[in-house]
């Protein structure tokens, strides 16, 4: 993992403007070279997330249930022998796939927008970038890192308990590692929540595939499923026939019985103090 494919892109590479009509390409893609965003869209009245491919000519959008993105061997680099890489979970010398955070030759340089003509009409400040899941052999962190030698900035990590949200403004395109621990398959489950302009927000959902290493097959990455719980589910909690959820019910009964021992303890203690009064006539 050399430190110049780390180092944060110059705001001229990552200046663009997503022509608003540029169509949904359709039909199994395999994306391994060139420039990828995955983002929100607002066309039809239907909020999605989408996968801009700009290797096509003209670019197209495309849906993240057809277009593979694969790693191949030559985004291989070693884990750095230097401390400040420790968040990796791997030691220094390890072998990794690495989609950098600027474009390197025979490798896909993945990012995401937030540039959808769509989406800016209908947005207010950002999105939330919302992180539900990841499935695979090994470890995906995502991480910033503000020139050679800043400190890096974990973004993601499927070490870490889910959700994982992102904030990202609107009219934003940024770049990023993605470091894959170990080759194959994953699956990452992905939800976008844009604040809308009028008020209210608008949810997406959907899966990022990927191929990992040569011998991964971008096949099994599109037949494969990630099961993760819905993000608008509500807590599942027990309850009576009345409705009431079990824990609520738990706290009045414990306060009903911190009440009843506190009005014995004033009885007994009511008692003690007449008996005394009692005693100390009777000696008088």
């Amino acid at each position: 993992m050399v430190a110049a494919a780390l180092a944060v892109p110059s705001p001229d590479g990552l200046s663009q403007s997503l022509d608003p009509d540029q169509g949904l390409a359709t039909g199994p893609a395999i994306l391994e070279t060139g420039h990828v965003d995955v983002g929100p869209r607002f066309r039809d009245d239907t909020w999605s997330i989408q996968i801009h491919d700009d290797e096509a000519a003209p670019p197209v959008w495309r849906s993240p249930d057809e277009a593979v993105i694969r790693v191949r061997d030559a985004a291989k680099q070693e884990v750095p022998d230097d401390p400040a890489y420790a968040f990796l979970g791997a030691p220094a010398g390890t072998s990794v796939h690495v989609l950098p955070q600027t474009q390197q030759e025979g490798v896909v340089w993945l990012g995401w927008n937030t540039q959808d003509p769509g989406l800016l009409a209908q947005a207010g400040r950002g999105v939330t970038m919302n992180l539900r899941g990841v499935q695979g052999p090994g470890r995906l962190t995502v991480f910033l890192q503000s020139g050679t030698l800043g400190a890096p900035q974990v973004l993601w990590d499927s070490a870490n308990a889910y959700p994982q949200p992102l904030w990202v403004d609107r009219n934003t395109h940024t770049h990023a590692n993605w470091v894959f621990g170990a080759p194959g398959v994953y699956l990452i489950a992905l939800d976008v929540t844009a604040e809308l302009a009028g008020g209210g927000t608008a949810t997406a959902s959907t899966t990022l595939r990927f191929a990992v290493g040569d011998a991964a097959g971008p096949d099994e990455a599109r037949a494969g499923t990630i099961a993760v719980a819905s993000p608008s589910a509500p807590p599942s909690v027990p309850a009576d026939d009345r409705g009431f959820p079990g824990w609520l019910l738990g706290v009045l009964g414990l306060a009903a019985l911190l009440l009843i021992a506190l009005l014995v303890s004033v009885a007994v203690r009511g008692a003690a103090v007449r008996r005394a009064a009692e005693r100390a006539r009777e000696s008088a």
